[in-house]
């Protein structure tokens, strides 16, 4: 390259006849670099295991508009069919949970997802009794009680839910719920070879 003190023309004609045959590298779209790669790979493999796990079940549950409820307000369902005994024993919290998870911290859309995930996650490994924390959100935006009234509407329509109820006050109270699962097709199957065999 020419400088300030050099006479000596730059030949252009003569760089390029030198740079003649020279490709520049592929870069393996396979190889991944550095930090940022990893934790896509990372995420890619998590998402993968989830699905795997969820069996294919796609996310249905509403973003749309709900009715909101209360930050004091018990949330309560149950399905028909479900025997008044049953309900009562969720009410109290009589049944051993299996599993809990927690919603504090969360956006809404990872709020929207780990509901479901959860759900059907523990439905698929048979879990019969879970607890859901979702806080009582007294000052959330946009409204008071914002998750808690999706986690209401959201519960409700999921085929796997039995039943559910505001916990009691060493379980969150207003802020958390039990939900009561259907048994699924394994538990069900195993269910009627016992009774075969009576």
């Amino acid at each position: 390259m020419m400088n300030a003190d050099d006479n000596t023309e730059w030949d252009f004609s003569r760089q390029m006849a030198e740079l003649e045959g020279v490709k520049p590298l592929q870069q393996d779209s396979r190889v991944f670099h550095g930090r940022q790669s990893e934790d896509l790979l990372a995420k890619q493999l998590r998402r993968e295991a989830i699905e795997k796990e969820l069996g294919g079940y796609r996310n249905h549950l509403t973003t749309d508009a709900v009715d909101p409820v209360a930050p004091d307000d018990i949330i309560a369902y149950k399905k028909d069919g479900v025997q008044e005994g049953v309900f009562k024993n969720l009410r109290m919290g009589k049944y051993n949970i299996e599993q809990a998870s927690s919603l504090q911290g969360m956006n809404f859309k990872t709020v929207h997802e780990t509901v479901f995930q959860f759900i059907v996650s523990s439905y698929n490994k048979g879990y019969r009794a879970v607890l859901l924390k979702h806080g009582m959100g007294v000052n959330s935006k946009p409204y008071p009680a914002f998750y808690k009234s999706y986690v209401n509407r959201w519960l409700q329509d999921m085929p796997e839910v039995l039943a559910f109820h505001s916990a009691l006050k060493h379980h969150g109270g207003y802020g958390a719920v039990y939900v009561l699962l259907k048994k699924n097709e394994k538990q069900k199957q195993d269910n009627r070879e016992v009774h075969r065999t009576r």
